[in-house]
């Protein structure tokens, strides 16, 4: 039975989330505390703070409406902004190594999870059994469709593959429990990003030319904000994402006029939003508009983005890992493989951390945390997570069905 929630109404659950914010980021500008910052980033504290009001139970997912409201209209209005400065070429500049490391992270998933199923099977092997339609592999593939694209993915892979809906929330809970544990270890590592590409050998300089090359275009197109430029941004942001919901609603009823689209990701509206607000905020990177990256529009959309940390962290209970722990294991020995095979591809290639981080994170996570991995590194950097998680959308599926069909052959 779901605990008492004690902050049930949404207007003060989000009061508090921005208060939280508001509260870490004054208290990071102070010098008393700048050496716990520096051990405990900022960006992880406004993730991992949520996540304790969750488990404690002050606040829930499961009766707020923030997490839709976050998706459907936070999510798109920073990748509008966050997208409106990009330099494309110079994002291209940064070379293979960023797909090499994509891909890695897809193939991670999809070799993962076979081998946590053939490990548990050796000392739990009811764990990852089943029969028919209760079989474990068949609610795993509903983790690999998640993690390898995305939610749209997901629910392809539940209605593919008919997992029993009565048991289909411990593999909600494997899901939001495993990818977020990851996900606060990205967060902590991406302030030790220059330790870890030293460890890896790795050359960031492309990538330090990208951060540097953006700073001195914000540098120079930089003003006084003016009431006129917030309305401007403002109408941008938001304009673009009643046009994405618009384009959306169209483009994914696709598979009314072409069947072979059905039970495929082009049929999610969230895919198109993603899609149409990129290819928007891009599309506009050409035109002059691009100058009000100088009037705030970036720093705008990192505060949509932070936003989207906190209402994340939300969805994270820590005590729900006790409620299933095997499943747990099996989802935590499929996450150390794909990370493990991360860290021993960009050793190899000398990769900096960063793209192992957006690599993985715009599979795992998809366009919701892949752009607040990036822009935790730098803001500029945001639009190399939104890119790659739109590729993740696309092969997700795929993926998951390939996925699906070794754990099939693999489980007990």
């Amino acid at each position: 039975m779901e605990k008492d929630v004690l902050i049930t109404d949404d207007a003060v659950v989000l009061g508090l989330l921005v208060s939280c914010l508001g509260l870490i980021f004054y208290t990071s500008q102070l010098k008393s505390l700048k050496t716990f910052y520096k051990i405990i980033p900022a960006l992880l504290l406004c993730y991992l703070i949520p996540s304790l009001f969750s488990t404690a139970g002050i606040i829930s997912p499961k009766v707020s409406g923030l997490w839709p409201v976050a998706k459907n209209y936070f999510l798109p209005a920073s990748l509008i902004l966050m997208t409106l400065s990009t330099d494309l070429k110079g994002v291209i500049k940064l070379g293979p190594k960023a797909l090499i490391m994509f891909f890695t992270a897809t193939i991670g998933i999809i070799i993962g999870g076979p081998i946590a199923i053939l490990i548990t099977s050796l000392f739990s092997p009811e764990t990852v059994g089943g029969l028919e339609f209760d079989a474990i592999w068949r609610g795993m593939a509903t983790l690999a469709g998640s993690w390898i694209g995305g939610g749209a993915n997901q629910t392809a892979m539940l209605e593919l593959y008919q997992f029993n809906p009565e048991k289909y929330g411990a593999m909600i809970t494997v899901d939001i429990v495993v990818a977020n544990i990851w996900m606060a270890f990205i967060l902590y590592g991406a302030g030790k990003s220059d330790k870890i590409d030293k460890w890896l050998k790795a050359d960031s300089s492309t990538i330090n030319d990208l951060k540097n090359k953006m700073e001195n275009y914000s540098s120079t197109v930089e003003r006084n904000t003016t009431f006129h430029d917030l309305m401007k941004i403002s109408s941008i942001a938001l304009g673009g994402v009643g046009i994405a919901h618009l384009l959306a609603s169209i483009l994914s009823k696709c598979n009314n006029y072409f069947s072979i689209f059905n039970d495929t990701v082009f049929t999610s509206h969230f895919f198109w939003v993603v899609v149409v607000s990129t290819t928007l905020g891009l599309g506009l990177s050409f035109t002059r508009l691009r100058s009000l990256e100088g009037a705030g529009a970036s720093k705008i959309g990192s505060v949509f983005i932070y936003l989207l940390v906190a209402i994340i962290g939300m969805k994270m209970d820590i005590t729900k890992a006790l409620e299933q722990p095997l499943l747990i294991v099996v989802g935590l020995i499929w996450m150390i493989f794909h990370v493990g095979l991360l860290v021993l591809v960009a050793k190899i290639i000398r990769a900096p951390f960063f793209f192992l981080a957006v690599g993985s994170k715009a599979n795992v996570g998809g366009a919701a945390s892949a752009p607040i991995v990036a822009s935790a590194f730098h803001p500029s950097l945001a639009p190399v997570g939104v890119l790659l998680a739109v590729l993740g959308y696309a092969l997700g599926t795929y993926g998951a069905i390939l996925c699906a069909t070794l754990m099939e052959i693999a489980s007990p």
